[in-house]
């Protein structure tokens, strides 16, 4: 565990090398509201090690042991987080992938920052809320808000309805065990009501026509929290995107679906040129920290 200092605010993060030389782009991962970047480390992280790449995960401004988000932050202010660490380690340009939220910001640092990008994967992203989507948003701020404690199996049940596909709800010994993590993991706090906040400004859809860095999207088929059809005006948006639709999944497709969400991640980053010169050790960009 290692912190990068990023205009002035303290940013958690694990930076993972390949065995062999580490002569590709780092690829950073960009998690969704309130998640850790040690989630990555189930599945995604395994995959691009083997495959050869250098692995950045991290905790977002909001996220412990990263420092505190602020009311009113948008995806905007993470996105310059986002480029500040990519700075911070010389890790640019590299390949992003988000998931939520973590799609959305790293959307925003393609049309702001595109030097700093050479691929990009958007998983469960969206460029606007629907109307449910919208009060569903609404509903979880007020009941923050309201200080109501929920208890941790109340909390579980409805994190995994909402998350999870019903093929795996409906798998007695698969649902049996997210209950038992949902139920462990659970934290709340004033970082995670701040990222619950970001929305995403409809307006910004029109501004992707702009983004030329190569994109894939990928949706998740059962995907409640970011339907299918909302990830699809992104993938529409961006010029020359890729798009699947992963089923089986919900909004935690990678998770639910490792080997086929890595897949598919594997085989795009393939069929991207890298940018940073040929034979550079990407170790030899790292910057030391206290």
């Amino acid at each position: 565990m290692a912190v990068a200092t990023v205009g002035g605010r303290r940013l958690q993060y694990d930076d993972v090398a390949p065995e062999g030389p580490a002569d590709r782009e780092p690829v950073i991962l960009v998690m969704g509201a309130g998640g850790r970047g040690r989630a990555w480390h189930l599945h995604q992280v395994p995959a691009l090690l083997d495959a050869g790449w250098r692995v950045i995960t991290y905790n977002s401004r909001g996220v412990p042991p990263s420092d505190p988000g602020e009311a009113g932050m948008t995806a905007g202010d993470l996105a310059a987080d986002l480029a500040g660490l990519v700075e911070h380690l010389g890790a640019g340009p590299c390949r992003l992938v988000g998931t939520s939220l973590g799609a959305q910001v790293v959307q925003e640092l393609l049309v702001t920052r595109p030097e700093l990008a050479t691929a990009a994967v958007l998983m469960a992203t969206r460029g606007r809320d629907d109307h449910l989507r919208a009060a569903a948003a609404r509903a979880e701020l007020e009941l923050l808000d309201s200080g109501t404690t929920l208890p941790r199996r109340y909390h579980a049940t409805m994190q995994a309805i909402q998350n999870l596909s019903p093929h795996t709800l409906d798998d007695e010994t698969e649902i049996s065990d997210w209950l038992s993590v949902f139920e462990q993991s659970w934290a709340s706090g004033p970082g995670l009501r701040h990222q619950l906040a970001i929305t995403p400004d409809p307006a910004r859809l029109a501004d992707y026509a702009a983004i030329t860095t190569p994109c894939l999207v990928l949706g998740f088929a059962d995907d409640l929290v970011t339907p299918p059809h909302l990830v699809a005006e992104v993938a529409g948006a961006i010029p020359g995107a890729a798009h699947h639709l992963i089923p089986h999944a919900g909004h935690y497709g990678y998770l639910e679906r490792p080997e086929e969400v890595n897949r598919h991640i594997l085989d795009f980053f393939e069929t991207v040129p890298p940018r940073r010169p040929a034979g550079t050790d990407a170790t030899a960009h790292r910057v030391p920290t206290p």
